[in-house]
């Protein structure tokens, strides 16, 4: 039986702001006041920055997956945490019931990161904070006739990514040459997005509708959030240039989302909470 094809069913090329040194540039992949669409998702931000822009800072009700596009990247949390990320590494945080940490550039680094806010459901907003580093080479690749896939998070082509997220999601990045063809399997009964990093792609097929999206430009991913656990769909792609592209899905919680400043909860009540309790240093001292 064939697989039932993927579609885009919205795109837009990410526009960019300049908030003022020491961030850079700053533009929303997927803006916040859509986050309804995104389920698990909340916002992803493409930003440049320099040393000073995300200090120490708290979070509370959900997990953040930085993805290193250019620059390094130094992480220091309040566990006692301390880390250097580069191009191509991506760091997994679970903020949980209250992390406070810091995103910085080294030294004069101009660093450039995607950030992906991951929901959790309620029953996980009060877990521990945690930290996951997964290192370029440590994401298994597997070679496609046209190119390659890595896989950071989730399950493809028979490999595992070693993200182990509290809600788990695929995270995939797509190289393709020019002229080339892959056929990528998904959980149909996931919500998800494609990133374009480089060249220029064609996602869907010719019979179910096809879009064609160049870099920086964003698209939201049809699903079937009625389909069985099981049950797995097809997303075609065809690289016009060379091309990259991430791809994200996950699974939607379909609970009240309340995102204000740092935290993410299910009501005004939480979110008010979450502000108390920072400033009664409920979330411990400064990470730097």
């Amino acid at each position: 039986m064939k697989k039932a094809n993927r579609v885009i069913r919205d795109h837009w090329k990410v526009q960019y702001k300049n908030p003022g040194y020491p961030h850079v540039q700053q533009g929303w992949v997927l803006p916040p006041d859509r986050m309804s669409e995104y389920d698990p998702f909340i916002l992803m931000a493409d930003d440049w920055f320099k040393r000073g822009t995300f200090s120490d800072h708290p979070h509370r009700g959900f997990q953040t997956i930085t993805y290193v596009i250019d620059g390094r990247l130094e992480h220091t949390d309040n566990q006692g945490g301390h880390s250097v990320l580069h191009a191509g590494d991506v760091q997994y945080m679970n903020a949980g019931s209250g992390a406070r940490h810091a995103e910085e550039a080294v030294d004069e680094d101009v660093i450039h990161t995607l950030q992906l806010w991951l929901n959790l459901p309620k029953s996980l907003k009060q877990t521990k904070s945690s930290y996951q580093n997964v290192l370029l080479e440590d994401a298994p690749v597997v070679e496609l006739a046209g190119g390659s896939l890595r896989v950071y998070s989730g399950s493809a082509e028979g490999v595992t990514g070693p993200m182990d997220s509290l809600v788990p999601i695929n995270m995939f990045e797509i190289y393709l040459r020019a002229g080339e063809r892959y056929s990528l399997e998904l959980p149909a009964n996931q919500n998800g997005h494609v990133y374009m990093l480089q060249g220029e792609m064609t996602f869907g097929s010719e019979e179910a509708g096809s879009v064609t999206l160049g870099k920086t430009e964003a698209g939201l991913l049809s699903y079937d959030e009625s389909a069985e656990e099981d049950k797995t769909d097809v997303l075609e792609i065809t690289s016009q240039e060379r091309s990259r592209v991430l791809i994200y899905t996950g699974k939607p919680i379909g609970e009240p989302v309340v995102a204000r400043g740092p935290f993410v909860m299910n009501t005004e009540g939480e979110i008010e909470e979450a502000f108390e309790d920072y400033r009664r240093g409920r979330y411990g001292p400064s990470s730097q």
